[in-house]
This record gives structure tokens, C-alpha cells and sequence, in this order.
């Protein structure tokens, strides 16, 4: 069979973006979620401005002329189309991008993405509070998830499959950094009695669950689980779908399969960088590398992660601008 022709950047462009948007909308569902869970009497502003630090958006939530307190947090991520980290901004550039994607994806896909779009861009204010909010991640959440099922049901397996897959790979092992990010060092207090610890312990179980991870973590941990075994599970558990370390390894397979099969050279560079990420996740136990200080390691992959893409995009893209919208 001949060799099929390579795909035109910017159609690549295009499926990597509107995948990575698209699970950047889930995954800021869930960490809106687990933050809403986590919050301390008296500590909410500082609860949920650790959200906006965590995504380094603080220069871009001053210059929108928020303050930091639990309201403006939520309608920054869910209300203000002018934050480009927001839910409805990046709904918006999925939607853009899907639109320049006509001549390769479903009608399906389509259509529920621009469903899907309409649904979320009048989020009202009343929504963003107590129980609601909760109902709302979980609409967010399986908008996306429905997107997903849809495109791997009907989305034709070939170079723009791989690099759909792509941009969804590195987003999630990204996303996965960032919620392991907030809370870990606000649930590894040194002191404190054994209520103190089931305590922390029934907290870990929520972020899993904003993972989506729980029941997969119950089935191998150990009784008494400490906190190392939930960031062992996220960072490195080849069975763990948001695990980083299955992302990168399914990054490799991805970026393999465009250099064997379609002859795409330009994957070089990134396949060198994916390898090297697996190995420093891989090459040393899991508490050595929290003894060494997560947060480090952790502000070191999502950089690692940014090289990879940028790789990807200046070996394939028209011109490779992080974070544009096509």
C-alpha cells in the first residue's frame, strides 16, 4: 500500500490545539472542584488563590482587575471569557479550531462541540455556589468526556489521530503536575494525632477522585496508605490513565508511530526529550524524588513538558506560538 501523504501543518496544528483545550477544560473542572472540597474556614481567599498560582496566571488575574478572594477565583476560571486560562476561553478556541478541522472531523464531533460551547458560555453567577458549583464541574466534566468518547469513536486513525493525541497526552500530564501541585503541601503536615491523619488521608481520596483515579488507587494500595502512594499512583503508575509517567510513554508510542509509519523525521528532538522525561520520573523511587522537594519536581516536568511541545510544534506547525489558539 502506498504511503499515505503527510498531513498539512495546519490541520496537525489545529487537532493538537483543540485537543489540548478541550482537556484543559476538563482538568480545570476538576481542580475547581477538588479546591471547592479542600477550602479552610477562615482561609478561603488563600484556598482558592493558590488556584491562580498554581496555573501562573497572578499577573493576568491583576490585570483584569480581580482581587484575590474565593468569587473572583471561580469567575475568573468560569465566567471571564478576557482570561485565556478560563473555562469559556478555552471552550472558545476548541470550538475555533474544530471549525478549521471541517474537512477531517465528524459531523458528530461537531456538533456536540458546539453544543457543548453554547452550554458553557453564559455560566450565571448563582451556579458558582455551594452544592451547584459541585453540578457544574460534574456538566463541565462529561461535556468533555462525551467529546472524547465521540472523537474515539468516529475520528479516522491516521497522522492527525496522533497528533489529537498528542496535544490531549501533554495536557493531561501537565494538569496532572498542577493538581498534585496544590494540594500536596497543604496535606503533609508534620504534626498532628491520628484523627489529624484520617483527616488528610480522606482528602487525598479527593484529589484521586478529581483525578478520576480513586477506585483504580483502592485496587493497589497498601492499608493505611500514606500520601507517597497517591503521588507514586499520579506520577508514575502505568496503570493509572492521568498517571504523567503512561502519558509520556504514550507520547513516545505516538511520536514513533508518525517516524516508522508516515516517515516524519522531525520527531527527533521529541522523542529525546519524552525519554528523558520518563527516565527522571522513572529512574529514582518516588520518595526520593519528594524527599528532593515535589514542588521542584513537579515545576520541573511542566517544564520539561512545555520543551516537548514546543518540539512538536516547531518540527510541524506553521509557527509554534504556546498557548495560541491555532
Amino acid at each position: 500500500m502506498a504511503r499515505e501523504p503527510v498531513m498539512l501543518a495546519r490541520y496537525a496544528e489545529g487537532l493538537f490545539w483543540m485537543a489540548r483545550y478541550l482537556e484543559r477544560v476538563e482538568n480545570m473542572a476538576r481542580l475547581i472542584d477538588v479546591t471547592q472540597g479542600f477550602e479552610s474556614p477562615g482561609r478561603e481567599a488563600e484556598s482558592w488563590y493558590a488556584l491562580v498560582q498554581i496555573n501562573a496566571d497572578e499577573e493576568n488575574f491583576a490585570r483584569l482587575g480581580h482581587t484575590p478572594g474565593a468569587e473572583a477565583v471561580k469567575a475568573f476560571y468560569l465566567a471571564d471569557a478576557a482570561n485565556p486560562t478560563s473555562i469559556p476561553a478555552s471552550l472558545e478556541a476548541a470550538r475555533y479550531n474544530a471549525s478549521t478541522l471541517r474537512p477531517l472531523i465528524s459531523t458528530e464531533m461537531w456538533r456536540q462541540l458546539n453544543m457543548f460551547h453554547r452550554a458553557m458560555s453564559a455560566i450565571a453567577p448563582e451556579e458558582m455556589q455551594g452544592d451547584r458549583l459541585s453540578r457544574l464541574c460534574t456538566r463541565v466534566k462529561e461535556g468533555v468526556q462525551t467529546h472524547t468518547g465521540i472523537t474515539e469513536g468516529t475520528f479516522f486513525r491516521d497522522q492527525g489521530w496522533l497528533f489529537y493525541r498528542l496535544g490531549r497526552l501533554i495536557e493531561r500530564a501537565d494538569q496532572t503536575t498542577r493538581l498534585l501541585d496544590i494540594r500536596y503541601h497543604l496535606l503533609t503536615a508534620p504534626n498532628g494525632g491520628e484523627d489529624r491523619r484520617v483527616a488528610e488521608l480522606e482528602r487525598w481520596g479527593g484529589v484521586l477522585r478529581a483525578a478520576a483515579g480513586y477506585h483504580g488507587f483502592r485496587r493497589v494500595a497498601p492499608p493505611g496508605f500514606a500520601p507517597a502512594d497517591v503521588v507514586a499512583f499520579l506520577l508514575v503508575d502505568r496503570g493509572s490513565p492521568r498517571s504523567v509517567a503512561l502519558c509520556v510513554s504514550e507520547m513516545e508510542a505516538c511520536l514513533g508511530e508518525l517516524r516508522a509509519r508516515y516517515g516524519l523525521r522531525g520527531t527527533v528532538d521529541a522523542l529525546e526529550l519524552a525519554e528523558e522525561l520518563r527516565a527522571a520520573l522513572t529512574g529514582r523511587p518516588v520518595s526520593r524524588i519528594i524527599e528532593g522537594g515535589l514542588r521542584a519536581f513537579l515545576d520541573a516536568v511542566q517544564q520539561n513538558l512545555n520543551a516537548l511541545a514546543a518540539a512538536i510544534g516547531t518540527a510541524f506547525f506553521r509557527d509554534w506560538r504556546p498557548n495560541a489558539a491555532s
